[in-house]
């Protein structure tokens, strides 16, 4: 295919002093022509001024390396959770959390926004549904971004909504900004909720069937430390879990998902991350059997 991307990387930190100019040095550095990163710590919703991050050192690099910076991915910090309403402050403030990191993904110059779609916590699959939805429609009717929200398929802990692509769909359906909404799957995550992901044609059909390929904005490439259906999220390295290096090459190359940007989320090894490595046999598409151990 003369005209085929392969658009790989993986999540990147960004810390100070570098900011942001850090976070380019560090996807290229691993080879990656794409990458995702958080706008502050994931785990909590302080976030400094876009005008203390190097955005514009940060930019001028990407342009420099010939990078897409509309294929480059932010993700939502992952403690709100717009899906439940059963206390109003929480509901409140994951409206105000979305649609700041709308605005901050704009003022990166990016265009993808990865949102989890939350828990129902003992409410039930549609209350929740419905609530994301209202949540989604509020925010979304403030935003004068062109930022697309792409909800992340989930493993299914707790209780977690986005486990299947019906769930997704159904969030999409009830939403009135559908423009706006878009999916990234997780090979990790929709093996952890039961579908057969070495199945790959299998799963895309389905997927299409469901949803649609033309809302898939993002993949996240990951091995799975639990066998399918096991509902746990745990991220492994690539070709050491129950998914496996030929599985997640398969995704990387598919045709169908030429130029949707594929994101590694795999696990640090001894405190040093594994990105340079794994993109490197995703690319070449040989497996270095025990790589984790020789270059570990």
């Amino acid at each position: 295919m003369d005209d085929y991307k392969l658009l790989l990387g993986s999540h990147v930190s960004m810390n100070s002093p570098d900011f942001y100019e850090g976070s380019v040095k560090e996807a290229l550095s691993y080879g990656s022509n794409v990458f995702m990163f958080y706008t502050g710590a994931p785990q909590n919703t302080y976030r400094k001024p876009l005008s203390e991050l190097k955005i514009q050192e940060g930019r001028k690099l990407i342009k420099e390396a010939g990078i897409d910076e509309s294929k480059i991915i932010v993700h939502a910090p992952y403690i709100i959770n717009g899906a439940n309403k059963s206390r109003e402050d929480l509901f409140d403030l994951s409206i105000k959390v979305i649609g700041s990191e709308l605005e901050r993904t704009a003022g990166f110059g990016c265009k993808i926004l990865v949102l989890h779609p939350g828990a129902h916590v003992s409410q039930g699959y549609d209350v929740a549904i419905d609530n994301l939805a209202e949540c989604l429609d509020i925010v979304l009717s403030k935003d004068n971004s062109d930022v697309k929200i792409a909800l992340e398929t989930m493993a299914g802990k707790g209780t977690e909504i986005g486990i299947t692509f019906e769930q997704i769909k159904a969030i999409i359906d009830k939403c009135k900004y559908k423009d706006r909404l878009g999916v990234c799957l997780d090979t990790c995550h929709i093996s952890d909720a039961g579908y057969d992901v070495h199945d790959v044609d299998g799963v895309l059909k389905e997927f299409d069937r469901i949803i649609g390929l033309d809302r898939l904005l993002v993949v996240h490439l990951n091995d799975s430390k639990n066998i399918r259906g096991a509902h746990k999220d745990r991220h492994e390295n690539m070709g050491y879990g129950y998914i496996g290096y030929e599985t997640m090459y398969k995704y990387a190359h598919h045709p169908l998902l030429n130029g949707i940007p594929k994101v590694l989320e795999t696990p640090y090894i001894n405190e040093k991350p594994p990105y340079k490595q794994e993109i490197e046999m995703l690319k070449s598409g040989k497996y270095i059997e025990g790589w984790r151990e020789k270059f570990f």
